[in-house]
């Protein structure tokens, strides 16, 4: 580590961190530093300590109400055995809710380390990608526009490189760096040129910076214990459920204490079973099984539920190739309905390669496999000078990296294929750069459409530029013909510019090569005019084959797929067309026809057209503005830098992880590691399964937990007496809230699931489909237990009343949880059947409904536990009766679902 880099020299900075900068350091000396200074990670916040943990649950109010209860039951009576029963319950719950606590803190962690940016250094002689948090003192750190400083760098080299550090310092605009200046040690931070800082944004040019500071030595880690007060955001469905559960919990509250009325209220009118007990009596035998429905009712969990169902999800979606940085995309993913791609490597392969050459007289094929010299491209099988030159200025005028050691390019695959197209005429970069050595760039932009270099050629400078056609060719003045320069005539602009028209309907990414010379590098002026135009280079980028199926899936679940590209807007419409987007005759915009409309006009055209070709950064948000304006919950990919505004105006911003930048990363919801279109339909169809199963869970719940309510309520209004004591209706949600429920929030895709439309975003979890099917579930669980509790009760033939109702309340007991275990099965689907063929396809519920059945057929058939909890062992008769009537409310579930089968 260096204090005050910025009053040192980059050669004296190199020379006390011990390191080249052509070489970079060892793998072996970058090891030891990492293990001297530790990772390049900012402090964080500490987790909170399991005992913290424990107190926050004993915050909850139903908790304190039970251990209350659990004290009346010890003081007024003979209750200890129930206290002992409702203390284990408590702790029980405890340990579920803080094990659930950690799963979801664990997977939203792992999600974060996911989505850690990265660095490009030079090791070992090799420029190579690497965690930011692994950067070093002494690491070269290669920066390009959009990348994120990984460190605190002292610059080394500079092109054009400018930086945004508004994160730290509050500057507005980018700031530009020098690496030739030593500034004095009074310098303030916004001031330090020489320097760029951890968390800023090269916004414009390229650098190169050795790093003195990493970690909680940076600036930005001077002040990370303030960043680390970040406030927890929740998801929108999080807050929904969060709401719903407090509203069904006042409403439980409500029969809860209903529950207890009636019973206060049928003892002082003498109804019922309560007359044999005094009134202190039944009030607390009351308030005891209305504090248990309260509990066993109120869905207080299912927030937490859906935070491990969420993360587990998103968890599997990275082995598909999606990292989701933020759980409130997956929400968004089944609501999407439109999606708007960009087109070069995200419906096409981004596998660049040069097929063809065009002089301003001829067009050539070229031949040749890879780096293999190139074969005959002209009649005469000799290479033209206007084909030789291009191939220089493209390897020029480039910032791609060949790694020879990989056999793979580092970089932008156009440019690639730039360099290959090269070395199959013996230009090889490394040569070439040595000879005529850059000194000075203009960056492509997208409002340019072009890049220039500036390249020493003895004691002269030449500037070689690359670009769109249509914007180099307006800036030439003249054109190179084999060896010689004649004016740029209307005739041959106009004819190169028909010939960029016939190369784009063939599907092929035309780019034009010009340069401009100067005498010496006093007279270079910056300005990309007077230019000497030498010919073209059409690259071809096949669609994915696997896109166009992806494609038809989007139209058949209601999604819209548009196309919005920098790319020429002929060679847009024949990609888009091949793959499905749009038909023969389907109108294609550019950016010259978006500018002409106003924005009503716009809100008309973006409903009927999916192609839009030659867009800017400005344009795409005004683009995802008039799309988002239709009601469309709107899907946007990017790469680049400037599509940062785009992304973060759309629902869910799409990065990709290949060829994106830093900043996109960083804005995104998402990113694709494979940067490919049919991962995206892939999300969104783990989203919406993601999404059904949390409903799932909810309406399984809500449907038990109403069951248990009714059940009570039933008996208590006819006078029976009490089917369910309140250690059996806590003993049962806990034995159904906790495998059970987990386990179906683990179910599989359904099917159909793409073929139906998107969710409105503004539907109630509980919508009158879910309020139905909870009705109807929770009637059937009603009928089963209270028709076993009265055959029990009344048909069992034994003559001692405290008999009978110990029997009646076993089999409601039995009744009602194996109902409740088995209507799992049920839930799976409320439309197909749940106890078909694809009826043990969860392998988790399967294995948590064996160990539930296991559990329950232990607490009524071993003695310790059928005394704990008040049940006996039941007869043969009386089981078999109970098991047909858990089956005929299984029917009556399975039969029910026939009312929604039209509407999938």
């Amino acid at each position: 580590m260096i204090l005050d880099a910025y009053t040192f020299s980059a050669k004296q900075i190199l020379s006390d961190l011990n390191v080249q900068s052509y070489y970079g350091l060892t793998s072996e000396d970058a090891a030891e530093r990492l293990k001297k200074y530790g990772k390049n990670k900012l402090q964080t916040a500490k987790r909170r300590s399991i005992f913290l943990r424990i107190i926050d649950q004993f915050k909850d109010v139903l908790v304190l109400i039970l251990i209350a209860a659990a004290v009346i039951s010890v003081v007024v009576g003979d209750g200890l055995k129930d206290a002992i029963i409702i203390i284990a319950i408590i702790i029980v719950n405890m340990i579920i809710g803080i094990t659930q606590e950690s799963k979801a803190d664990n997977a939203l962690k792992e999600l974060k380390n996911m989505s850690t940016p990265k660095a490009k250094v030079k090791r070992d002689g090799e420029i190579i990608r690497i965690d930011s948090t692994d950067v070093v003192p002494g690491d070269i750190i290669i920066l390009d526009t959009g990348d994120y400083i990984p460190a605190d760098i002292r610059v080394i080299e500079s092109m054009n490189l400018r930086v945004d550090e508004s994160s730290l310092t509050g500057e507005s605009t980018s700031v530009t760096k020098d690496d030739d200046i030593v500034l004095t040690l009074d310098t303030p931070l916004g001031d330090r040129k020489n320097l760029a800082f951890m968390g800023t944004i090269v916004t414009y040019g390229r650098g190169v910076g050795v790093a003195y500071a990493t970690g909680t030595n940076t600036e930005m880690g001077k002040i990370a214990s303030l960043l680390n007060e970040t406030i927890e955001v929740k998801t929108p469905l999080q807050d929904k459920l969060n709401s719903m559960a407090k509203a069904l919990g006042l409403l439980c509250i409500i029969l809860c204490a209903l529950v207890l009325i009636i019973g206060v209220v049928y003892w002082l009118i003498g109804i019922g079973n309560y007359t044999s007990l005094t009134l202190f009596e039944t009030i607390i035998e009351m308030f005891m099984v209305s504090v248990a429905l309260a509990v066993a009712a109120i869905p207080e969990g299912i927030a937490i539920v859906a935070t491990v169902i969420l993360a587990i999800g998103v968890r599997k979606m990275v082995k598909s190739h999606v990292i989701v940085k933020k759980l409130r995309a997956v929400e968004t993913l089944g609501s999407t309905t439109v999606i708007c791609s960009d087109k070069t490597g995200t419906l096409t392969q981004n596998k660049m390669m040069v097929v063809k050459v065009v002089d301003p007289e001829n067009v050539y094929e070229v031949t040749g496999v890879g780096y293999k010299p190139m074969g005959h491209v002209v009649s005469d099988g000799m290479v033209t000078r206007n084909i030789s030159l291009m191939s220089e200025i493209g390897v020029l005028c480039n910032d791609a990296q060949y790694d020879k050691k990989k056999a793979q390019i580092i970089g932008d695959p156009t440019e690639g294929a730039m360099l290959v197209f090269g070395v199959k005429l013996g230009n090889e970069k490394e040569v070439l750069n040595k000879a005529h050595f850059r000194i000075q760039e203009i960056p492509f932009d997208s409002t340019r459409k072009m890049m220039s270099t500036y390249n020493v050629d003895g004691s002269k400078v030449i500037m070689n530029t690359k670009g769109a056609p249509d914007a180099v060719l307006s800036r030439c003045s003249s054109v190179y013909i084999d060896g010689l320069i004649v004016p740029m005539s209307e005739a041959i602009k106009q004819k190169l510019l028909a010939q960029n028209e016939k190369l784009a309907a063939e599907a092929l990414r035309v780019l034009a090569f010009a340069y401009k010379r100067y005498d010496n590098a006093s007279l270079m002026d910056n300005v990309e005019d007077d230019l000497t135009f030498v010919g073209m280079m059409c690259l071809i980028d096949p669609p994915r084959e696997e896109v166009k199926e992806s494609i038809e899936q989007c139209h058949a679940a209601g999604i819209n797929v548009k196309m919005i590209t920098g790319d020429h807007k002929i060679t847009a419409a024949v990609i888009a067309g091949s793959l499905g987007i749009i038909t023969d005759d389907a109108e294609v915009l550019d950016g010259n026809d978006l500018n002409a409309l106003t924005d009503e006009e716009l809100l008309e055209k973006v409903k009927t057209v999916n192609v839009f070709a030659r867009v800017s950064p400005e344009h795409k948000v005004r683009l995802i503005a008039a799309i988002k304006a239709g009601n469309n919950i709107v899907a946007m990919t990017g790469d680049g830098v400037n599509d940062a505004p785009s992304l973060k105006r759309a629902d869910i911003g799409i990065a990709m992880g290949i060829s994106g930048t830093d900043v996109t990363k960083e804005v995104a919801d998402m990113i694709l590691t494979d940067d490919n279109f049919v991962s995206i339909v892939g999300a969104i169809e783990q989203g919406r399964t993601i999404y059904g199963n949390i409903k799932k869970v909810v309406g399984y719940l809500l449907s038990c937990n109403l069951g248990e309510i009714l059940i009570v309520l039933l008996a208590i209004l006819f006078g029976l007496p009490l089917p369910l004591i309140a250690t059996q209706l806590l003993f049962i949600n806990l034995l159904t809230d906790a495998l059970p429920a987990f386990a179906l929030g683990m179910e599989k895709t359904e099917p159909g699931i793409m073929r139906r439309k998107p969710r409105n975003p503004k539907e109630a979890i509980i919508n009158r489909r879910m309020m139905s099917t909870v009705m109807t579930r929770a009637t059937f669980i009603t009928l089963a237990a209270l028709s076993a509790f009265l055959y029990g009760y009344f048909v069992s033939g034994t003559a001692d009343e405290a008999t009978r109702h110990i029997i009646a309340m076993s089999m409601c007991f039995f009744t009602l949880v194996a109902s409740e275990l088995l209507v799992a099965y049920s839930s799976k689907s409320d439309s197909f059947m749940g106890f078909g063929r694809n009826m043990f396809s969860n392998k988790f519920l399967n294995v948590s409904i064996v160990i539930s059945i296991a559990i329950l057929i232990a607490v009524m058939y071993v003695p310790v536990l059928n005394e704990l909890f008040t049940v006996i062992p039941l007869g043969v008769d009386n089981m078999l009766i109970c098991l047909l009537l858990v089956i005929l409310s299984i029917i009556g579930f399975e039969v029910s679902k026939i009312r929604f089968r039209s509407s999938r």
